[in-house]
């Protein structure tokens, strides 16, 4: 278990923004506090966050962002690469006051990667100053992300969670993934009810739609995203696509969404 690093327990008004930059592989934070408020971001892999009001598995198209002194754990299972920034309580005025999911548009994902470059030692005057003055800005017109993905922390669900993460084509029915989890189609559907708010095959299409929105934004085209995520077309892949959001995902990569 990785230790909590102590860039959120900096406290310097000097300081607005400070960052941290950190890669693991398969690992886990201890669940820990700090009087700083974080957004907690992933520029690579999935990472599941759990605290006291919640757990939610974010992309790297969100992030979640953590108020002062609320209990939180970072759990990777597959390597991820954080960029995160914490704001001094002197600066969280305007800022939400509850844990929620964010959308992290490019502007901002530039941003906290600028202030990554600077780090966490610059002047009370001059650009790195000015530059954390916007990142304040942004950060007070951040956006609640409409998709995010509920986690659980039953055992037999989390199994089922953890492996359609890491392989989100998987086309395994509810009583196909019961019988491997050990237990029946109808406990297993009643407990991601239950645990998630959402229903097995509602997850999985959320997820898959998170996880095509991800690739779409690095890029790939909309073929490739839809035989990857198991879709036996790219219209059947487009249709699931439309219907959760109301655009195409061809559309949806190409329009301006900062």
């Amino acid at each position: 278990m990785l230790p909590p690093s102590t860039t959120g327990q900096i406290l310097d008004p000097d300081l607005p923004v400070v960052s941290l930059a950190l890669d693991i592989q398969r690992e886990q934070g201890a669940p820990h506090t700090h009087p700083r408020a974080q957004l907690l971001y992933s520029i690579e892999g999935v990472m599941r966050v759990v605290t006291t009001l919640g757990t939610w598995l974010v992309p790297s198209t969100q992030a979640v962002w953590i108020p002062s002194m609320i209990e939180h754990q970072v759990i990777a299972t597959d390597s991820i690469a954080i960029r995160s920034i914490f704001v001094d309580p002197a600066w969280t005025a305007g800022l939400p006051e509850d844990c929620c999911v964010i959308e992290v548009d490019p502007l901002l994902r530039a941003l906290i990667l600028r202030a990554v470059r600077v780090g966490n030692r610059y002047p009370p005057q001059g650009p790195e100053r000015r530059l954390m003055d916007v990142i304040l800005d942004e950060l007070r017109q951040m956006r609640r992300a409409p998709l995010h993905l509920p986690m659980s922390s039953h055992p037999k669900v989390r199994r089922v969670i953890d492996a359609l993460v890491r392989q989100p084509a998987d086309t395994g029915t509810v009583e196909q993934w019961a019988a491997r989890t050990g237990t029946s189609g109808r406990t297993l559907s009643r407990l991601f009810v239950k645990e998630t708010g959402m229903s097995f095959g509602a997850w999985r299409r959320r997820l898959r739609l998170m996880e095509a929105i991800d690739r779409l934004g690095r890029g790939e085209s909309v073929t490739r995203v839809a035989f990857e995520l198991g879709y036996q077309s790219s219209s059947a892949f487009s249709a699931m696509f439309r219907s959760e959001l109301g655009v195409s995902p061809k559309r949806y990569a190409t329009q301006d969404r900062s």
